[in-house]
């Protein structure tokens, strides 16, 4: 038998109410060892325990380079025969560093376990011997029975066994998963519903002995295969029976479950992935340019180390040298002391303190980004949050933005904003809003995006019999139920389009107040009338239209259909009036990126319906094909209309959504859209945010294939004639589309990819329609693979989590209270917009300072340790300081870094109003302008460059004075000081308060510091520690000095100064205006579509509605409007009027 089951791939055994059993194969964890088969329901994003945060922190730190090499330098500093200098002025830096990193690391990680317990506490009810217990959702386990109340996430993905709902039907939101907002249905088996529904529920669900078997733990969010064995029987299970973790119960009072799959195997967390370490590319050219400077200190302290050697086997005995290594020994093994000691001198030329800075920038960066009130929302009082505090420079180079698009670009709601009826287009949507009178209409609920008091004169007047039945056909033709509770209808709708059409039908008059099995109940215009519904021709996304077949209350029979223009047109009667028109009109709705849907209408001949109905029952008990069956028989109906007109829908987009994508194309980022919906619903939206220009090419199906296929190992667009498009180097207005299918033989296809990539860098934008979340992930990994852009990838629901992983940089929205996005996301948004604000400015900003601190910190860093080098000609290589060593300890923590830090935190080569003003300015950091190789190998010769003058300007002025060695020292340290001082005040070019006391405190900090560990006190105190006595009192009383150091000085800098003087002479003058230019707000106007594209509102259909659902029965509520007719309205006026709709815990109330 189990052999059996593995052949069906159901080898996943749950058994009800068996908690003993699941609990002996409990999974379990020590360190990386695992084992057992059933997990438990706890949500762990963090990556640290007590036990494993010490040596995996330590361990991910000294995978820097420098933190290694320092952590070297300290133990050979141990040695006090190669110790150059004392150990003390290593250890403390890398101490602080270590600490620093770590308690920012732990901090992290302490925040993503808050926000995990929050979710591991929720309450939930679970049944025990002594009847159903609230625990928490950690507490939950594989083969345990909830109790899910109304409007509560649901724990863990269970299998539905009975409802309060008739036929154990209950409705679920899955807008933390997918996005959508509309509802989706699932339904429990007929024996489950049977058996253990009932006043008994508790006693029937505590003796429920029933065993699950089915798939192992997969992501797959649409599919689902398992078998219910119970008494004896076997019934298959799938989808419609499972409620996965992380969706809401709507409209259902209470439903029972069964524990399938919780914690990290059910369905929801499978599509997470894994927590991937991420390091921007900034930090790897770091780490390599780091590595240079180590191979360079390596080789030079080997020459180094041979001079001495050759020293003391030449010319030792003709001259005493100052020494801090042992000289009375053979040249070879004096040469090897040399070397180390040369190490030791020269490991400040390794950035140690970067690291320190540089991690308290990204903090301060990610401080900042949080702190914008222009990224506030103050709606659902959600600010930006920076969840990562390493990848902010990599804000500033974003090269491709991977976007979802339900619940990302729009908000899963459409708003009716045009018609057109009987020749005439209905709806203003050129000049200002202005809403109509709707006063007289008790059921109004207000805030109406449809302006047109023409059309409101005409229904109220009753001037105009088509427009009657047009809105009687929006009213009547929809699979839209209606639930009465406090006298008012609330409506679930299978698809947001159905949804827009009813409210527009409310709105002007015509409302649908309930519906049975067998009837429709509509007010017009006040007056309740009774419909009797013969059928329903469900919507497919094949027929791609629905019909409804009624008997009016005067006994006509009436067929209403509506659907996509194209279906629709085809089916009318021959030579139909107001063709050119309706073509007209249609056209200019498509121009305005609306949705359209045309209604019709048929009057059916009593034989005919006579005729039809007996061969729709032998349809539906057809044993064959019955889809197809079916198919067949609405075709035999669905014919001959007369169109009752168009409707015309805004697929509502978030707000900014189309200035924000304006402005990321003109910064040169290209946007793709990656979304588990149709193709015509991408495009749609593609076209109304601007993704796309009016006249772009849409490049899909065989034509990509043919391109994908072409021999040449470089395609590129041109243009399109003759059906073949040419392959010559030049930019094209196309945007390529392509579905799931064709991107898995893509991602199989490694020079497709590589093909694909270099075909979408000439395109204008790229829409992957119909993908699962892994192929997101996929579509991610293969940009990151074939090109060299940073990629952010954002995303509002559990199905964007992986790609929000395998992205540089992952965003998420945070629309949705606990969304799972935002726990795996590295920057949380409230709203698609304020990614303009993030990348353009934040990013922009982050990616400017950050650069400006890297390059200045192996500037100043390199330029102080080199000076050893040449000392080394003078002292016999004999690994003499150049400096005091309290000098080399404070240089880089005290005297030189508070100037640095205040740049890092509030440099602005532009302001904020001149970044979102000229979005060009952002492929700075896309062409890495500001930190490549080349800029690095400029900086290093610069700072050779000052090390020189640092050092021979002083030696050769000073070097036949009377003055000694230690005021030589002081002079170049205080030539290293200002020099580096002078420099970043050369960088600086937004100057706060900030910047001028930091300037000024560390230039006070070091010359009382220099004057007192010079004093005759703590020379007395420890001889060895502070020996250079009276040193700095001796310099700074000298005149000689003061020119020497102002000569130095100047002449270090004096390249710095040059290139930059030279840049404001050759450069444009206007260029220099940008930091102050007065802003402007950006406004779009609307565009016009060169090309006549209709697009469907039935696009955004996901699959069947609720027709069988209403046909059979199952579903529909006793509830009914009151007998007389009327129906009150008490309190609709205190809806919010913000939009057209609203949403109501996934209701809409009328």
């Amino acid at each position: 038998m189990a052999g059996s089951k593995t052949e069906r791939g159901v080898s996943w055994e749950v058994r009800a109410n068996g908690r003993h059993f699941h609990q002996s194969c409990r999974r379990k964890s020590v360190l990386c060892f695992r084992w057992g088969r059933y997990a438990d329901n706890v949500v762990r994003s963090y990556k640290y325990t007590p036990l494993t945060f010490l040596p995996l922190n330590l361990y991910e730190q000294f995978q820097r380079a420098a933190n290694l090499f320092f952590l070297l330098i300290v133990v050979l500093q141990c040695v006090p025969i190669i110790a150059t200098i004392p150990w003390y002025s290593t250890m403390l830096p890398l101490l602080l560093v270590l600490l620093v990193r770590g308690f920012k690391d732990l901090a992290t990680d302490v925040g993503r376990r808050r926000s995990d317990a929050q979710i591991n506490h929720r309450p939930c009810d679970i049944l025990t011997p002594e009847g159903f217990e609230t625990v928490k959702w950690k507490d939950v386990r594989v083969g345990d029975i909830l109790r899910i109340h109304k409007d509560k996430v649901i724990p863990a993905d269970l299998l539905l066994l009975c409802s309060t709902e008739p036929h154990s039907l209950c409705y679920v939101e899955t807008a933390d998963i997918d996005g959508e907002t509309n509802l989706k249905f699932r339904q429990a088996l007929n024996v489950t519903h049977a058996e253990l529904n009932g006043d008994s529920a508790k006693q029937n669900l505590g003796s429920f002995d029933g065993i699950v078997w089915c798939e192992e733990p997969n992501g797959n969010l649409h599919s689902f295969k398992g078998e219910l064995h119970w008494k004896g029987e076997r019934h298959l299970l799938d989808t419609d029976h499972l409620l996965l973790r992380g969706t809401v119960l709507r409209n259902t009072d209470t439903a029972y479950g069964l524990a399938i799959y919780t914690g990290s195997d059910s369905k929801i967390l499978q599509n997470c992935g894994r927590l991937k370490l991420k390091k921007t590319r900034v930090e790897i050219l770091l780490n390599k340019t780091v590595l240079v400077i180590l191979l360079f200190m390596v080789t030079t302290t080997l020459l180094l180390a041979v001079g001495a050697g050759l020293f003391e086997y030449r010319v030792s005995h003709q001259y005493d040298v100052v020494s801090v290594l042992q000289r009375d020994s053979s040249p070879g093994y004096l040469g090897f002391l040399s070397f180390w000691g040369y190490i030791i001198l020269l490991s400040p030329s390794m950035p140690m303190s970067l690291y320190i800075t540089f991690e308290v920038i990204h903090m301060v960066h990610c401080f900042l980004i949080g702190r914008d009130l222009e990224m506030y929302w103050e709606d659902n009082d959600s600010p930006a949050q920076a969840r990562t505090t390493t990848l902010n420079e990599e804000l500033g180079q974003v090269g491709h933005l991977l976007s979802d698009k339900t619940g990302t670009l729009t908000q899963n709601r459409l708003l009716f904003r045009q018609c057109f009826i009987a020749g005439h287009i209905y709806g203003d949507m050129a000049g200002e809003f202005k809403p109509p009178d709707l006063s007289w209409n008790r059921f109004s609920c207000g805030g109406t995006k449809f302006s047109d008091q023409r059309l409101v004169d005409k229904l109220r007047e009753r001037s105009s019999p088509e427009c009657q039945e047009f809105f009687t056909a929006l009213a009547l033709c929809h699979t839209v139920m209606s639930e009465w509770r406090d006298g008012l209808p609330h409506y679930q709708a299978a698809s947001p389009d159905e949804e827009a059409l009813v409210c527009a039908a409310r709105e002007l008059g015509w409302v649908f107040l309930s519906r049975t099995r067998e009837t429709l109940t509509i007010s017009e215009m006040g007056l309740t009338r009774n419909y009797q519904l013969l059928a329903i021709l469900d919507f497919t996304s094949k027929r791609r239209r629905m019909s409804v077949l009624v008997r009016d209350p005067g006994g006509q029979l009436k067929l209403y259909c509506k659907g996509a223009d194209m279906v629709v047109l085809e089916r009318l009667q021959g030579n139909w009036l107001l063709q050119e028109s309706t073509e007209r009109a249609l056209e200019l709705f498509a121009q305005g990126c609306l949705r359209t849907l045309c209604v019709a209408v048929r009057s059916v001949p009593e034989t005919l319906w006579t005729e039809w109905s007996r061969a729709l029952s032998q349809a539906g008990t057809a044993t064959g094909n019955q889809d197809t069956a079916l198919e067949d028989i609405y075709e035999q109906m669905e014919k001959d209309l007369t169109l009752l007109g168009v409707t015309a829908i805004e697929d509502r987009l978030q707000e900014g959504v189309p200035e924000t994508i304006a402005s990321l194309r003109r910064a040169g980022v290209k946007v793709w859209v990656l979304t588990g919906d149709k193709t015509e619903t991408a495009v749609n939206v593609g076209y109304a945010c601007k993704l796309m220009d009016p006249d772009t090419i849409l490049i899909e199906g065989e034509e990509l294939r043919q391109l994908l296929e072409s021999p040449s190992p470089d395609v590129r667009l041109m243009s399109k004639e003759k059906e073949v498009w040419t392959t010559r180097a030049e930019k094209s207005k196309a945007a390529l589309v392509i579905s799931g299918p064709e991107l898995a033989e893509l991602t199989k296809t490694p020079e497709w990819g590589a093909k694909f990539v270099a075909l979408s860098d000439q395109c204008q934008s790229v829409l992957c329609c119909r993908v699962t979340p892994a192929q997101k992930a996929e579509v991610v990994e293969m940009v990151r693979t074939h090109s060299t852009s940073i990629t952010m990838a954002i995303g509002d629901g559990a199905n964007d989590v992986n790609m929000i992983k395998t992205a540089h940089i992952g965003v998420g929205l945070c629309g949705v209270e606990g969304s799972q996005a935002v726990q795996n996301a590295d920057f949380a948004l409230a709203q698609f917009s304020f990614l303009r604000r993030l990348l353009l400015v934040h990013g922009h900003w982050s990616y400017y300072r950050v650069c400006i601190l890297l390059r200045y910190f192996l500037y100043k860093t390199t330029a102080f340790a080199l000076v050893h080098i040449w000392y080394s000609f003078y002292n016999g290589f004999s690994a003499q300081p150049m400096y005091e060593s309290w000098f080399i300890s404070l240089y880089s923590t005290m005297y030189t870094s508070l100037p640095i830090q205040c740049t890092g935190f509030f440099e602005q080569d532009v302001s904020a109003k001149s970044c979102l003003r000229w979005p060009e300015i952002y492929s700075v950091g896309q062409k890495k302008q500001l930190f490549n190789p080349f800029v690095l190998a400029v900086t290093l010769l610069y700072s050779l460059y000052t090390s020189i003058i640092i050092f021979f300007i002083p030696m050769g002025i000073l070097q036949y004075s009377a003055l000694d060695f230690q005021t030589l020292a002081v002079t170049v340290e205080t030539s290293v000081v200002l020099t580096t001082t002078v420099e970043v005040i050369l960088h600086t070019k937004f100057w706060t308060k900030w910047n001028i006391a930091a300037v000024v405190f560390s230039l006070v900090v070091f010359f009382l510091s220099t004057l007192a560990l010079h004093s005759a006190r703590l020379f007395t105190a420890s001889p060895k520690d502070y020996f250079f006595l009276g040193a700095s009192p001796n310099a700074f009383s000298t005149p000689e000095v003061w020119l020497t150091i102002f000569v130095t000085t100047c002449i270090a800098v004096l390249p710095s100064i040059t290139i930059r003087a030279l840049g404001v002479v050759l450069t444009n003058p206007n260029k220099h205006k940008i930091h102050s230019s007065k802003n402007e707000s950006v406004e779009l106007q609307r565009f016009q579509r060169g090309t006549f594209q209709r697009r469907s509102s039935y696009a955004v259909s996901q699959g069947k509605g609720f027709g069988k659902l209403i046909t059979t029965g199952v579903g529909l509520h006793s509830a009914a409007p009151p007998k007389d007719g009327r129906v009150t309205a008490d309190g609709l006026k205190k809806e919010s009027s913000q939009g057209s709709h609203r949403e109501m815990n996934g209701d809409v109330s009328c």
